[in-house]
C-alpha cells in the first residue's frame, strides 16, 4: 500500500494542487491527512473540497480545525493566528464546519504499521521538537510509525529495540528523499506542511508511506507563492501571512 502522507495544509489551494498533481504522478492507493485543513491560508472551503474528494483512509484535527469551526477557543493564538480563525470561521459554509467539528481525534491506528496523529500521541496538541518529545510520544504509539504533523518542520526520529535511546534522522533539503525503515526500530515521522512550511524552505512538502517496502518517501517542490500571496491580500487576512509564505517561516 501507498499511502499519501499530508498535514498542516492551511487553506493554501495552490500548494495542496502541487502536492496533489506531483504525488498522482508518482503514485499512490489511499490518502492520510495529519490535520490543520484550514487556518491562514485563502482557501478553506476549496481546500476541504479537495480533501473530501480524497476520501482519506485516515483523517485527525489539528488545532486550527477545531478553532475554525467553533470547537474551541483560540486560547494560546497568537493575534495573527486569532484573526486569521475567526476570518475562516465566517468564510466556511455551515456544511464545511460541521465536516470540520466532525474530525475525529488523534491519535488514530490505521494498519500493523501506521498510526496517525496531528501534534502526538500523547496529546493531539503537543508538540515534537526534540529526542525528549520524541521519547514520551513513542512510549505511547501503538504502532511502528507514527506520523505526525503540527511544528510544520519536517524531522524523523528512530528508536532502537530494547532502547530508550532515540536518535534524530537526518534529512536533506532535496526534491526527493528516500528513508528505508528498519523492522526492529519505531519512527515517529513529519513530513514538514503542505501549505505553511517553516523550516527556512518556502516549497511545499509532502511524503509517501510504501508499507510493502517499508520506506518514507519525502518531497519538495515549487508551487506559485505568489499566487497564495495575493489571495491573502485581497480577503483582508493579516498580511504577515502572505510575506511568510515566501520565506518558509
Amino acid at each position: 500500500m501507498r499511502y499519501l502522507v499530508l498535514t498542516d495544509i492551511h487553506a493554501n489551494l495552490e500548494a495542496l494542487d502541487a502536492c496533489l498533481a506531483d504525488s498522482r504522478e508518482r503514485g499512490f492507493d489511499r490518502t492520510l491527512v495529519l490535520g490543520d485543513v484550514v487556518g491562514y491560508g485563502p482557501d478553506p472551503g476549496a481546500v476541504i473540497e479537495r480533501v473530501q474528494e480524497l476520501d482519506p483512509a485516515g483523517l485527525v484535527r489539528g488545532n486550527h480545525d477545531k478553532v475554525a469551526c467553533g470547537l474551541e477557543q483560540p486560547e494560546g493564538f497568537n493575534v495573527v493566528a486569532r484573526n486569521a480563525a475567526l476570518w475562516t470561521f465566517y468564510a466556511l459554509s455551515p456544511e464545511h464546519r460541521a465536516w470540520l467539528a466532525g474530525m475525529a481525534k488523534g491519535p488514530q491506528n490505521i494498519d500493523k504499521l501506521i498510526e496517525i496523529c496531528h501534534g502526538s500521541p500523547v496529546d493531539e496538541d503537543a508538540y515534537i521538537f526534540d529526542e525528549l518529545d520524541a521519547l514520551r510520544a513513542l512510549k505511547i504509539a501503538e504502532r511502528p510509525l507514527c506520523l505526525f504533523g503540527h511544528t510544520h518542520y519536517p524531522v524523523a526520529f528512530e528508536q532502537g529495540r530494547a532502547t530508550d535511546i532515540v536518535d534524530v534522522i537526518a534529512l536533506a533539503r532535496s526534491p526527493q528523499l528516500e528513508i528505508a525503515l528498519h523492522a526492529e526500530a519505531r519512527y515517529l515521522f513529519n513530513p514538514g506542511a503542505v501549505g505553511q512550511p517553516r523550516d527556512g524552505d518556502p516549497r511545499a512538502a509532502y511524503a509517501i508511506v510504501d508499507s510493502d517496502r517499508l520506506v518514507v518517501e519525502l518531497f519538495r517542490l515549487p508551487y506559485p507563492v505568489e499566487v497564495t500571496q495575493a489571495k491573502i491580500i485581497k480577503a483582508g487576512l493579516p498580511e504577515m501571512l502572505a510575506q511568510r509564505l515566501a520565506v518558509g517561516r
